[in-house]
């Protein structure tokens, strides 16, 4: 069976992302790209990579256009889906890139983000634990679900094993992410330009501010099974000059009595048998660059006994498996394709 496929926003970043990855889908057809200031451009004036989608045109972004597909990626900036999404009840499947659809508290919402408050959908990270079994489980037959925010599932991925397993405590930790501008998305913005860029490294939503901790904590507590409320983390991104990429390294304070092979061992239990996600050897830690391109995550562990700290590396390409990839994966879950369909395991290099 061959599925239609609508995309929104696809003259972005994301947008882009996901039709690079289902141009290369067998089993879909895009019919319909949106967009809202360049509707009625060729897609190729905005995407010039996607050579094989070059008989595409921006169409207005409208429910009447994006409706009557099978599948419809919502690639929109945070806030804007919603208005959609309420108007799409009768797509089969519907897949949000943006931030309306993944959190459970309407609080959390209005702490962060502000406006109308829509409901969670299935989040889209099928390698986390949830209830006791991987998320995966749950986007089975889902038709509506939420791909994650970029740094936070970088950061989930990274801890949530040592987090449902009890060998790390989940009151004290601390993430730093080098991440790259093209995680803020296409819209010209002076901070982002590459003059402010190239040459440093400036960190933002500093002091508890970013809009991914709210989905961090839902998603440890989700794993545990703790209130979320019980999960604190300091978080800090910084933007670095590389267009893709990255890294987030995170530490939390071992728990008592926790055994060095008992911290290693929750990590190689989750991901053991995981294509995308991969604890790397002991010693050994990942690097932006052996990911980009690849729905990837490479994670190193380090036991830092003098510190009485757990230390993970994790890399990822946020364009990929931080959104366009998590998508893609879970949407092959969900339709009951094989769920690496098109989606890459390799990195390009150099």
């Amino acid at each position: 069976m061959t599925y239609s496929v609508a995309v929104s926003g696809a003259s972005g970043y994301a947008g882009g992302e996901i039709l690079r990855l289902l141009a290369d889908h067998p089993d879909m057809e895009i019919r319909t790209v949106t967009a809202h200031s360049n509707a009625g451009q060729p897609l190729v004036d905005h995407q010039p990579h996607l050579r094989s989608l070059a008989h595409l045109t921006l169409q207005e972004t409208t429910p009447d256009i994006l409706s009557g597909h099978d599948v419809v990626f919502l690639a929109l900036p945070h806030g804007q889906s919603g208005q959609y999404t309420d108007a799409l009840g009768d797509a089969p499947l519907v897949i949000d890139a943006g931030a309306d659809h993944r959190l459970t508290s309407a609080a959390a919402w209005d702490a962060f983000y502000g406006g109308a408050f829509h409901e969670a959908w299935t989040y889209g990270v099928p390698e986390l634990l949830v209830d006791g079994v991987k998320q995966r489980e749950h986007l089975r037959g889902a038709t509506r679900i939420a791909a994650p925010g970029c740094n936070a599932s970088t950061v989930s991925l990274s801890l949530a094993p040592g987090v449902a397993a009890g060998v790390i405590d989940a009151s004290d930790i601390v993430s730093v992410l080098a991440v790259g501008p093209s995680g803020a998305g296409k819209s010209l913005k002076t901070n982002l330009l590459a003059s402010e860029i190239l040459g440093s490294a400036n960190p933002y939503a500093v002091g508890g501010t970013h809009r991914h901790i709210p989905e961090i904590r839902q998603a440890l507590a989700a794993a545990s099974g703790v209130d979320p409320d019980g999960i604190r983390i300091s978080f800090t991104p910084v933007l670095v000059p590389m267009s893709r990429g990255i890294l987030a390294t995170s530490t939390a304070p071992i728990a008592s009595g926790a055994t060095d092979a008992q911290i290693r061992d929750a990590w190689q239990s989750a991901y053991g048998e995981e294509t995308f996600v991969q604890l790397l050897p002991e010693g050994r830690f990942p690097r932006t660059a052996d990911v980009i391109g690849a729905n990837t995550a490479l994670i190193g562990l380090a036991i830092d006994r003098s510190a009485n700290r757990v230390t993970v590396v994790t890399a990822v390409d946020n364009l990929v498996k931080g959104t366009a990839g998590a998508a893609i994966q879970s949407m092959n879950i969900a339709l009951g394709l094989p769920e690496a369909r098109a989606l890459s395991l390799n990195g390009v290099a150099p």
